[in-house]
């Protein structure tokens, strides 16, 4: 892609269309506003004083126009942007995305936005290019019909940002590009069908992806797991003719602060395939469950941000890549297996998979020097039941560390909404004949009780663990947003990381 650093003369930029965010209620033309009208011969005002376009988020108002002089666009679009009070950095990404959408679909491969917020040069680019780049993703990867009525993607996009400096516009594009094709990176992983995304293929992308973007790799295949003593996440693989990965990243930054400072560690659920193993789900609905390895996804697309983007702290990551199967040799509801740091667990139900092999890639990210670990999972339906797709949910050890990671996703657009955790509830996976079982009392509280049984396996770290089930997957398209995958977790993990100066 090309990107435009624009400071003055909006309205002649070299594009073909002209985009400007209207907010809720503007009905007479002010600031850019004021230039398009002129240019358009009291288009915009007529648009601004009707009833069909009103501002609202989303909404959309495209304007054919003759151009003369040094007016270059021959479109202008209007994008809705909502309250004035209410629209931020996250909004501008989401009118960045809905202007891509719109004008792609119009043949348009070029264009600029006036997304008209007072905020850093640099915050608003980033923001801007993030939405433009991840509204161009699209499910259609494996369509061989009708390619060639497939829109084309928008190659130029300018941004333009009164009174700035083209440096700090130009930062900001920069790093917004380095975060939207990481999150189109995660998105890709998570919408690949379960054929042709194994564990070995997760692990072999992990590892391109890293040799290209300057990260240590390591992949432990299930001989050295077994030497590790994990045996609860090689429970959940047994079942499987594909053997499970544990794909570890490393980012080490040039000039640490000291040897004693913080090493963060990101970890992620990477079910490639969930069947439920002998608890088998149900039939219908089963096809979704190829997402089950987004928030491995994301940690690995999050890694691949990091390594781009230098922050000041090191980062591991940790994905612990398994494909949960039924057959003659997968465990069974009553079985009893050691986790790495000896806790034995009796597995009331193998469909409960993704808090077995967490247990041991927490384990391993805190043994590896991690002393800020934040988990990411597609974990519980539950989660779905008590938050929708509104919000992530997330549970932890220490509150300024979970108040710091809700703060991250209030910037990143990514809502997270904390539930308890508690001596009360990890009584509720007390087991009869082991340390712990992998489910709570049926109908009670079941995403707080697979936090809590990851919680076991962490020591001396503070942890934040992050449901994302109900937020990673959109069902239906946004006007900014394609259905499917929504790489959720990438932007807040790239936030917290920066946090560290």
């Amino acid at each position: 892609m090309k990107s435009l650093a624009i400071t003055a003369n909006f309205i002649e930029a070299n594009v073909e269309a002209l985009a400007i965010v209207i907010f809720k209620g503007e009905k007479s033309p002010t600031d850019q506003l004021s230039a398009l009208d002129k240019i358009t011969g009291g288009l915009v005002s007529a648009v601004l004083a009707g009833d069909e376009f009103n501002g609202e988020e989303g909404e959309t108002a495209y304007l054919h126009f003759l151009p003369s002089g040094k007016v270059k666009a021959r479109r202008i679009l209007l994008v809705g942007g909502g309250d004035r009070n209410d629209f931020n950095l996250p909004a501008v990404s989401r009118a960045a995305g809905t202007a891509v959408r719109f004008l792609r679909k119009n043949k348009i491969r070029s264009f600029a936005l006036d997304p008209r917020l007072t905020e850093p040069a640099a915050a608003i680019a980033e923001a801007a290019v993030q939405g433009f780049i991840t509204g161009q993703f699209e499910l259609d990867k494996y369509r061989t019909k009708d390619i060639d009525k497939k829109p084309k993607p928008v190659e130029t996009f300018g941004l333009f940002v009164a009174g700035a400096k083209p440096a700090e516009i130009k930062a900001g594009l920069e790093r917004g590009q380095i975060i939207g094709e990481s999150m189109n990176f995660t998105r890709d992983l998570a919408n690949e069908p379960p054929n042709i995304l194994t564990p070995t293929e997760m692990a072999n992308r992990a590892s391109k992806m890293a040799k290209e973007c300057g990260l240590k790799c390591e992949i432990l295949d299930e001989a050295r797991m077994k030497k590790l003593g994990m045996g609860s996440l090689l429970s959940v693989s047994r079942g499987s003719e594909q053997p499970a990965k544990l794909i570890v990243l490393k980012y080490t930054p040039a000039k640490a602060k000291s040897a004693k400072s913080e090493v963060l560690g990101f970890v992620g659920k990477g079910i490639t395939f969930d069947t439920g193993g002998i608890s088998l789900k149900p039939s219908e609905g089963m096809d979704a469950m190829k997402y089950d390895m987004s928030g491995g996804a994301a940690v690995i697309g999050a890694m691949r941000a990091i390594a781009l983007l230098k922050p000041n702290v090191p980062v591991i990551g940790v994905v612990a890549a398994v494909e949960n199967m039924p057959d003659g040799n997968a465990s069974r509801p009553s079985d009893v297996v050691t986790a790495m740091n000896g806790k034995t667990i009796e597995i009331l139900n193998t469909d409960a998979e993704g808090r077995l092999i967490l247990a041991d890639a927490v384990a391993y990210a805190e043994k590896q020097g991690a002393t800020r670990i934040i988990d990411l999972a597609t974990l519980t339906g539950a989660v779905v039941v008590a938050l929708g797709d509104q919000y992530t949910g997330v549970m932890g050890n220490d509150q300024e560390f979970i108040d710091e990671v809700i703060s991250c996703g209030r910037e990143a657009g990514e809502s997270i909404w904390q539930l308890p955790v508690g001596k009360e509830y990890s009584k509720m996976i007390r087991s009869d004949i082991a340390d712990i079982k992998n489910i709570g009392p049926r109908g009670k509280a079941g995403t707080i009780m697979g936090a809590v049984f990851i919680q076991e396996f962490v020591e001396k770290a503070k942890w934040a663990h992050l449901d994302i089930a109900g937020t990673a997957w959109l069902d239906n398209p946004k006007p900014y947003q394609a259905k499917g995958p929504t790489a959720v977790g990438v932007w807040t993990l790239v936030k917290f990381t920066e946090r560290f100066k």
